[in-house]
């Protein structure tokens, strides 16, 4: 007789991302729920990898990545961010974002472990934790008067650090609620983490997509920070094309060498015509990701304007191609009940707000993805303002 399986995540089920699109296929619904775009890659990248799938670039990329790619994204990074990397010993590919932050924490955190995560917080953070055998401290970010505005509560994080504290986890600009961060914020979290020992996971996969005007400052721009940081980006945020699944991870040398050692063990490569094709674009078309801003400015204000005759609130995201919308004059259900019973009955599916908090959630706030052509954010809110 075998022995029963002792599951390591006894927690965890099906994601809400999972769930949520499974349920806008089976009731036709519009998905504003999952996070992808609509539209397709520009169409000179999809160029460049036809042109590597003909050409023999379809065996074993090196682990580390492509060494074209690498330097790509160093010039970039020099650019965009004013830090030269070495793309030899700071710079990783990745499968996608997601293994690039399970790497970092399988790499960095050991059994007793404390990794301090912001709530809402994405889900994939806590599962890594568990996971190396570490113990995961939510810091629920403040909120504003008005529900909207969500920045990090300073004393709160203060005090959640301790002696156990392997790894800090940010993730800005933030998923769900578009939360950015300021120089001077990074200025006092360094100041915070400068008496610990301490790692910094930024998660900065939507660090082209911050509106108005405002820039994103990441963690590579703060030495302190940078000296203990491992920095995940994504390309597939940037150039709609989240299926692709290539990320990357930027550390200083000695930190890159530990994320190799699970690297190579988790995934070893990468797509390797993908890659060389993202080498060449990013090469022959620098400023693609400065265009990202106003493109996906006028889907959110787009959005946000087709609501403004329905009994929703809400304040224009601040950054990444989600909104976060208020449904308390409409109804005070729990929001994961409401946003499967709007799929069914609406047809429009959301994520509730409440998937991403440890604590119970008491707010009426739902998150749609507006990365979608504008007949189907018409179509969708013309759904909505009947409610």
């Amino acid at each position: 007789m075998k022995a029963p399986i002792t599951s390591k995540l006894p927690d965890v089920g099906t994601t809400i991302f999972t769930i949520m699109s499974q349920l806008a296929e089976d009731c036709k619904a519009i998905n504003l729920s999952q996070g992808f775009p609509s539209f397709e890659p520009p169409a000179e990248l999809i160029d460049r990898i036809d042109h590597y799938l003909r050409s023999g670039a379809n065996q074993y990329a090196p682990m580390p990545g492509v060494p074209t790619l690498r330097r790509a994204i160093a010039d970039k990074t020099a650019h965009v961010q004013g830090r030269a990397l070495d793309p030899d010993t700071e710079i990783t590919v990745c499968t996608g974002a997601t293994e690039g932050l399970f790497s970092t924490i399988q790499a960095i955190v050991r059994p007793g472990d404390e990794v301090v995560v912001f709530d809402p917080a994405y889900d994939s953070y806590e599962p890594a934790v568990t996971l190396a055998g570490g113990r995961t401290r939510h810091v629920p970010l403040h909120i504003s008067n008005d529900g909207f505005d969500f920045s990090i509560d300073w004393q709160r994080l203060e005090d959640a650090l301790n002696d156990k504290t392997r790894l800090v986890v940010i993730n800005f600009p933030h998923n769900p609620t578009g939360a950015i961060l300021s120089n001077d914020d990074l200025q006092q979290l360094a100041a915070l983490l400068r008496t610990t020992s301490a790692y910094l996971l930024s998660d900065e996969v939507y660090e082209h997509i911050v509106f108005d005007g405002e820039p994103h400052v990441s963690a590579l721009s703060i030495d302190e920070l940078w000296e203990r940081s491992f920095v995940v980006s994504s390309f597939g945020k940037t150039y709609h094309a989240t299926g692709w699944k290539v990320g990357y991870c930027m550390a200083p040398p000695e930190l890159t060498a530990e994320f190799r050692k699970v690297h190579q063990f988790t995934t070893f490569a990468v797509n390797t015509p993908v890659q060389h094709a993202l080498a060449d674009f990013l090469h022959g078309s620098p400023a693609f990701h400065e265009r990202l801003p106003a493109f996906y400015q006028e889907k959110r204000d787009l959005f946000c304007r087709l609501l403004e005759d329905s009994r929703f609130r809400c304040h224009p995201a601040r950054s990444t191609f989600f909104q976060i919308v208020d449904y308390g004059d409409i109804s005070d259900e729990d929001d994961v009940a409401l946003a499967k019973r709007w799929t069914e009955e609406i047809g429009v599916a959301s994520i509730p707000l409440s998937v991403f908090c440890e604590q119970p959630f008491t707010g009426t706030r739902l998150r749609f993805c507006f990365a979608k052509d504008d007949s189907t954010l018409e179509a969708a809110c013309e759904k909505l303002c009947r409610l």
